[in-house]
């Protein structure tokens, strides 16, 4: 049976992306379906969804709450994937910054690795469109802190657009993970690495939102930067 792969999408307001991330995502590759984590949001995105879903069966809707955070996000839609034996669990976000004309690369990739990450520096090579340069020097730059605290070997630890193997997501403990903005992203990986598992980097190009407003914050930033010496520091007690 071919593997049964699955995007996951948290949703905020992105009500006007939704018809076009759906058809250009499922028309990727049969086997992929399609889980939007909607954390009730006003412009009734989640509703929209609700009704997509209704007409074609690849299309999921977790609804949650309120807005509870990138990192639980995922992490409740990854056990929702585990749970209905998903193969290929991807992360991507709604605002077509990950284009999904990528999505056969990551599956081909996954061929050979435990974990593929899309790589916006791979080998030092900036495939970013559109961002302003403070922007752009912060992501580059934090991911030299990154590699450097952490020792991760990746170009792009910080990146969002992902896929695992179940068997990665299934060997960490989600309720074990503290990160919640784009933190989540390193500890994510680095909590994969230091359980053996192998990840590749393939390179995308990256584009920056046309429609709707970025998340980060400065929160998100502090969040980052402190949570990679907390990795390092478990790592060395033996906590993960």
């Amino acid at each position: 049976m071919p593997e049964r792969a699955l995007v996951i999408t948290p949703t905020y307001n992105e009500r006007a992306n939704v018809p076009t991330l759906v058809t250009r995502v499922l028309a990727q590759d049969p086997r992929i379906e399609l889980l939007f984590v909607d954390d009730n949001s006003p412009d009734g995105t989640g509703d929209l969804i609700a009704e997509l879903a209704a007409q074609d069966p690849r299309i999921h809707l977790l609804r949650r709450p309120g807005k509870l955070g990138l990192g639980t996000a995922y992490r409740d839609g990854f056990r929702w994937a585990l749970e209905r034996d998903f193969e290929l669990i991807f992360e991507m976000d709604a605002d077509f910054s990950h284009d999904p004309s990528h999505l056969p690369e990551f599956l081909k990739a996954t061929e050979s690795a435990d974990f593929v990450l899309g790589s916006r520096y791979l080998d030092g090579r900036v495939t970013v469109v559109h961002w302003p340069m403070t922007r752009l020097l912060l992501s580059y730059g934090a991911n030299i802190y990154a590699r450097f605290v952490t020792g991760l070997r990746l170009w792009d630890a910080t990146g969002g657009f992902k896929c695992f193997h179940r068997r990665v997501l299934a060997a960490i403990d989600l309720d074990d993970v503290r990160s919640n903005g784009y933190a989540f992203q390193i500890e994510m990986s680095f909590r994969a690495v230091r359980k053996g598992f192998r990840p590749l980097e393939i390179p995308i190009v990256f584009t920056d939102r046309t429609l709707g407003e970025s998340k980060m914050s400065g929160g998100i930033v502090r969040e980052a930067v402190l949570m990679v010496w907390r990795l390092r520091w478990w790592a060395l007690t033996g906590r993960l």
